[in-house]
């Protein structure tokens, strides 16, 4: 009777789990798999896939513009990550206060992270416009010309990376938001009766208990930034020559651009294998910064 009782139990288990499951197997296990095994071949769409095996891998490796992508990757990240810390920790300090109205102000930063890259993207691309936007425009009541900042080799890439702060900045600061308020009073009490002042509290208190979401953010960004596409995409297309390309975007053109199906896979495994690097990496170094309160 225990048994039956056991394999009724789940077999309702599975019954519920089923559905999420088929989903998960259908749309993303499955897709995965198959292009791994793309990866392999070459293909495109319309001909039969013919095995090359690794190929794609090795000419991915030695591509130029694969080589230039990781670069400009490289590049946004050092420019982006410190940036949506910093002002991440900042915001999320000050919306920490009671104060009147704050649930007004911690709606309003979080108003860019619900809103569509695309729309972002096009509304920053009009205002970055180097002969009629408005950012350009209000330079010029102070006696400054401002540069064409989407086509600019200096200034696309910061562009980029200041417009993906001003989006991503919400969701940080909400994340470390509920890091703060979850770090007991009992800390700060102690902290003052021992004769800390408010800048020692942050330093010794505030911060090393806000560490662990401070490593999810890093986690999550680092990710993200790897995974670059919507904004360059939509608002400078790779350019100016190749300056604010990504590996996402050489994905997106090699394969639907292309129509090379098999070098698309095989950069895709390239930067899943990075991305994977990277983030056991983090978990490795978790360790000798990250302070769990127990």
């Amino acid at each position: 009777m225990v048994g039956q009782n056991k394999l009724s139990k789940l077999v309702v288990i599975i019954g519920f789990l089923l559905p999420s499951l088929a989903g998960l197997l259908l749309f993303q296990l499955v897709p995965m798999l198959s292009s791994a095994v793309i990866s392999f071949t070459n293909w495109d769409l319309l001909t039969p896939a013919k095995f090359v095996g690794f190929d794609n891998y090795t000419e991915a490796l030695q591509d130029e513009k694969t080589l230039t992508s990781l670069l400009n990757i490289i590049q946004y990240i050092i420019g982006y990550l410190p940036s949506v810390l910093i002002f991440g920790v900042l915001f999320a300090v000050l919306l920490n206060r009671k104060l009147r109205g704050i649930k007004l102000y911690r709606m309003f930063i979080f108003v860019p992270v619900i809103t569509s890259w695309v729309a972002v993207s096009i509304v920053w691309r009009w205002l970055l416009n180097g002969q009629n936007g408005l950012i350009n425009y209000l330079l010029s009541l102070v006696g400054i010309q401002g540069p064409v900042w989407l086509q600019d080799f200096v200034w696309a890439m910061p562009s980029i990376i200041a417009v993906s702060v001003w989006k991503d900045i919400g969701y940080v600061t909400v994340i470390l938001l509920a890091g703060l308020q979850d770090i007991s009073e009992d800390y700060y009490e102690a902290a003052t009766i021992d004769g800390a002042g408010g800048f020692q509290q942050f330093i010794r208190v505030t911060l090393p208990l806000l560490t662990p979401s401070i490593f999810f953010v890093l986690v999550i960004s680092l990710i993200n930034g790897f995974q670059l596409f919507d904004q360059v995409l939509v608002m400078t297309g790779g350019g100016p020559a190749g300056q604010t390309s990504t590996l996402v975007q050489q994905i997106y053109g090699n394969a639907f651009q292309s129509y090379k199906m098999g070098f698309a896979s095989a950069q895709s495994w390239i930067l899943f294998v990075i991305i994977f690097i990277v983030t056991i990496f983090q978990q490795k170094l978790q360790k000798r910064w990250v302070t769990y309160d127990r």
